[in-house]
């Protein structure tokens, strides 16, 4: 594994190959099965795609091989990186003054969800539960937290292998002593 686990990778050249029945994320929507991989012709060229089914909610998305990288399409994180996840939960800086506005909060918020880290995912979630401590998140903080923590919860317990109920209590755990 390296440094980029949990990051969509930056080297172009080199692409990620999955095959059918492999987990993968796909940023924003989460965790996905890779159930087919099909050839479409279109404007007179095949082209292969990846037949991803988002597990939370079961949508299917069409990837081409060729645009992995650019989608950011990734393996699940390792179950050794678990616990960085759980050190950026623990790091609840204090929320500085709130002199942003709500919107350019949540455009920040929504970059970092784009980039398909796990870690920023994280970093989102941590952020938007401590400002959420302080007074009432606008509805579209409240559409990103939850979108974060879909994404998060989905993610760390297909890696750690547990339930979902037992991921979302260990998170909140994590911010008990806050």
């Amino acid at each position: 594994m390296n440094d980029q686990q949990g990051k969509a990778p930056l080297d172009k050249e080199t692409s990620r190959i999955f095959k059918v029945g492999d987990l993968a994320v796909y940023p924003a929507h989460g965790v996905g099965r890779i159930d087919a991989i099909e050839s479409r012709v279109i404007n007179g060229e095949s082209h292969d795609f990846y037949i991803l089914k988002v597990l939370e909610n079961e949508m299917v998305i069409m990837i081409p091989t060729a645009n992995v990288n650019s989608v950011g399409l990734r393996d699940v994180i390792s179950e050794r990186d678990v616990p960085r996840i759980y050190d950026i939960m623990r790091s609840h800086k204090d929320i500085p003054v709130d002199n942003q506005t709500w919107n350019r909060r949540y455009r920040e918020y929504m970059d970092k969800i784009k980039t398909g880290s796990l870690f920023d995912v994280a970093e989102v979630f941590r952020d938007l539960f401590m400002l959420k401590l302080n007074k009432d998140l606008s509805f579209g903080e409240r559409k990103l937290y939850d979108t974060a923590q879909a994404l998060l919860v989905s993610e760390l317990s297909t890696a750690s292998n547990q339930d979902d109920v037992t991921i979302l209590t260990e998170l909140e755990a994590l911010f008990e002593t806050a």
